[in-house]
């Protein structure tokens, strides 16, 4: 048994290896060649079937990838798009579910109200895993790929919140009240980041004590695990536990976290969330003959009907509410609030509105629901809600997923230049700072006064040389050990500047990675003996 789990296991890294190298070839997202490549594995004879196991997904796959994508979510920008946010996690959540449970009937035949509810709460969140791993390697404009992945991480909380009513209607035959439903989201959300602050403020102090890489590495793994399953233990959401868990350790680690344990920590998450979101989407594609053998009594054909169907069903419902909603709310603030607002932009709500992916959440949800309902009867609609989610994930991820490069170059959609305008303005605050450091120490130390003058004039050069940053070599070292320490005090102040700018909210999280990354570099060559380049 444990060697074919282990076989399983080793075949499922080897298929995310070689079809990932592929993608890259093709220049395609990695994720949505690899659920194609599922889908296709899963047709070879011989093939070993390999379930998805509810638990493995919730349990194992989730934390840490949740937690990722919360790290580098940007607070600014979260902040700054929170209306538009709660918007699509709440509203479009809701509405989902209240327009399926109200056109059931005429569009899904066999379904009732409350399993149309239940279907409803399945689908209607957007997945973090597949807004993450996409968005960002097809091009997107910043503004949208951060309204995308945290709809995407927020809507976990209210898909979840659905999914239990969608349960207890069907169970019970109780309609939760609407202070009900409310209270226990109030509940959900607000005990889920009570949890997440707290083990990220208690981790945080201690990761201040600690400076050593694998420990801090192990530390960051748990972290994850161990916020998901406290919140769910207080009956909180662990999902928004993470969320908030990653969200603060992301804001506090450039203060307790060092440049070498940064770049070990880096590369360790890179490997670890490339290769978890690899066995995600390989085993999305896994997954048709199981759901086709849950399927009795129906044609191919009429199956292929209402897997199109539906999934264009919900893609509508998404654009309809993305439009309505935005421009309602622009005409309620212009017309009857009188107030200053921004016009609509068509291009990038149609771009908001047909990014909705789905991911394996929504499948690991419609296979966890049960097979009897109270009295023992079995559950007829069950296995047409896994399908019709299957079909929606792959219609999302492929479909949409492949069209989104197209779109964005027929849309001409792009704001790379805000983000350089920023890194730009950023780069030459952290120059003059470090200049007006290293000056202020050469009248101190006039008789390293030299050595001070060399690193003034290169960066008086990198400064003068803006925007198209160069690196030139320092030459003539006169004494090694205190030129390195004055190197890494003026590193320091850099550091302290762009910290700062992020404080002020004048530069993104994003930019402020870009260029930790780069003083990280430098002052782990500076450790290494290397020659420096500045």
């Amino acid at each position: 048994m444990v060697g074919g789990v282990q076989a399983v296991f080793l075949l499922l890294l080897v298929f995310v290896a070689v079809f990932a190298g592929l993608a890259r070839r093709l220049k395609v997202p990695y994720p949505i060649l690899l659920v194609v490549a599922g889908l296709l594995l899963s047709f070879l004879p011989g093939m070993p079937r390999i379930g998805l196991d509810p638990n493995l997904v919730f349990l194992v796959f989730l934390p840490p990838l949740l937690y990722s994508a919360a790290w580098t979510l940007s607070w600014r920008e979260f902040q700054r798009n929170f209306a538009s946010i709660a918007m699509l996690a709440v509203g479009l959540v809701s509405f989902t579910v209240l327009g399926l449970a109200m056109t059931a009937g005429w569009l899904l035949p066999g379904f009732d109200w409350k399993s149309a509810v239940l279907l409803g709460a399945v689908v209607a969140a957007t997945d973090a895993i597949a807004a993450a791993s996409i968005a960002r390697r097809v091009g997107l404009p910043q503004r949208i790929v951060h309204i995308l992945e945290a709809e995407s991480l927020v809507n976990d909380g209210t898909g979840l919140l659905a999914l239990q009513f969608g349960l207890a209607i069907l169970m019970t035959g109780r309609t939760p009240s609407i202070l009900e439903g409310g209270g226990r989201l109030i509940f959900l959300i607000g005990a889920g980041l009570v949890v997440g602050l707290a083990i990220g403020f208690v981790v945080a102090l201690f990761e201040r004590w600690v400076d050593d890489g694998p420990i801090e590495i192990v530390i960051s793994i748990l972290v994850p695990y161990a916020a998901y399953l406290i919140g769910d233990w207080a009956h909180a959401s662990g999902v928004i536990a993470v969320i908030a868990c990653g969200m603060y350790m992301s804001r506090k680690s450039p203060e307790y976290m060092s440049p070498q344990v940064r770049l070990q920590a880096t590369a360790v998450w890179d490997a670890l969330t490339f290769v978890l979101n690899g066995i995600v989407f390989v085993l999305i594609g896994l997954q048709l003959p199981y759901v086709m053998g849950e399927i009795r009594g129906l044609s191919h054909m009429v199956l292929l009907a209402y897997g199109i169907g539906f999934s264009a069903a919900i893609i509508i419902l998404r654009m309809v509410w993305v439009y309505g909603e935005t421009y309602i709310a622009y005409a309620v603030r212009r017309w009857v609030l009188k107030t200053e607002a921004e016009r609509p932009e068509p291009r990038g709500l149609f771009v908001i509105g047909w990014g909705g992916m789905r991911g394996v959440l929504s499948l690991a949800a419609a296979v966890s629901l049960p097979y009897t309902l109270p009295g023992g009867r079995m559950f007829p609609q069950r296995s047409m809600i896994i399908y019709l989610s299957f079909c929606l994930i792959v219609a999302t991820l492929v479909l949409q997923g492949l069209s989104l490069p197209w779109l964005i170059r027929k849309l001409r959609l792009s704001d790379l230049d805000h983000i350089d305008d920023e890194e730009q303005e950023a780069r030459r605050i952290m120059l003059r700072e470090a200049l007006v450091h290293l000056a202020r120490n050469r009248s101190k130390n006039r008789d390293q006064s030299a050595m001070f003058g060399e690193l003034i004039a290169n960066y008086q050069r990198r400064l003068d040389a803006m925007p198209a940053e160069r690196e030139e070599q320092v030459k003539g070292l006169v004494d090694q050990n205190r030129r390195n320490e004055a190197v890494l005090a003026a590193l320091q102040i850099e550091r302290e500047a762009l910290i700062r700018l992020r404080d002020e909210g004048r530069i993104d999280d994003e930019v402020l990675r870009t260029l930790q990354r780069e003083l990280d570099f430098t002052e782990s060559r500076v450790h290494t003996g290397s020659i420096l380049s500045l």
